[in-house]
């Protein structure tokens, strides 16, 4: 069992139809039938959603995509209609808040890696394969790959794993012409943003996409290049055979699995709350993920 330590009750907004509750988004409809989506400050590791929230983080998480998006405007479209606040909705959700397409949303999680880690090391190891796809003898954890791989996941609900799955297995259950297209984006868009970050000292090891349909466009949807949706490496610290360093989750992710925490991840117990410096350090690597990519100051 996981999930929600406990789930919060959506805000109330008139002219906005609440839809879901996910790990971090709120998402609404408004009248227009367009989507409203607002990040929250929640975080979760190992399919907890956790008590403590993370300041800041869902505006860092919003402006960063909209960062990306402009530079990956050239590629695919994004669903993104608006930064304006619906009329009545409270002050917090400025700069945590999108209007955005209601698209054919393509049942797939468009994983793209570069690196090799986490749960595509994990099946390196007991094949030499990653999604099927067969990769040299010889690779670490953090290993640069010949050539990036498109491994796609099934989407799974909140508190469940989603599952990594062959690129034939998507061809079957979203056509062959939609699974082509769906590949052949998801590496143009990891290639584009792979560079970009390789100039500003950071490596991109993985991440992962949502696409959806606009009539026969295909459209980027969702959150884009997030420390939530990537794996970040700096640069200067990059050491194949190790875990990595990242902007992401990791002080979270060791607090939990430290004595320090006395939580037993094998346990059906919720994740206690996090200590203020857990917090704090964690706040801070997603800001300086923001400022490293963006190259301006969040404040």
């Amino acid at each position: 069992m996981s999930g929600f330590v406990e789930k919060p009750e959506p805000i109330q907004v008139p002219g906005l139809v609440h839809l879901h509750t996910g790990k971090v988004r709120e998402l609404y409809q408004n009248e227009a039938g367009d989507l409203v989506m607002v990040a929250s400050d929640r975080i979760s590791a190992y399919d907890w959603v956790l008590p403590t929230e993370i300041p800041d983080k869902g505006r860092v998480l919003t402006q960063l995509s909209l960062w990306w998006f402009d530079q990956l405007a050239d590629l695919v479209p994004s669903h993104v209609l608006s930064t304006d606040l619906p009329e009545g909705a409270p002050a917090d959700w400025a700069g945590r808040t999108l209007v955005c397409k209601s698209l054919q949303m393509v049942p797939v999680e468009c994983v793209a890696r570069g690196y090799l880690t986490g749960s595509g090391l994990a099946e390196y190891e007991q094949s030499r394969t990653v999604c099927g796809l067969a990769l040299p003898e010889g690779l670490v954890d953090g290993s640069e790959l010949p050539a990036p791989i498109f491994t796609p996941a099934t989407k799974a609900e909140v508190g469940e794993h989603d599952e990594n799955v062959s690129y034939e297995e998507v061809a079957r259950q979203v056509g062959a012409d939609t699974a082509a297209r769906l590949r052949q984006a998801t590496l143009a868009v990891y290639s584009r943003a792979r560079d970009i970050a390789r100039e500003r000292g950071i490596i991109l090891a993985d991440t992962k996409f949502e696409f959806g349909f606009e009539g026969e466009t295909l459209v980027l949807a969702d959150e884009v290049l997030t420390p939530d949706s990537s794996r970040f490496w700096p640069v200067d610290r990059w050491q194949p055979g190790r875990a990595q360093p990242s902007y992401d989750k990791q002080y979270v992710r060791d607090w939990l699995t430290s004595g320090a925490s006395g939580w037993d991840r094998g346990s059906e117990q919720p994740s206690p709350p996090l200590p203020r410096e857990v917090v704090d350090a964690t706040r801070a690597k997603y800001v300086e993920a923001y400022e490293r990519l963006t190259g301006t100051s969040w404040s």
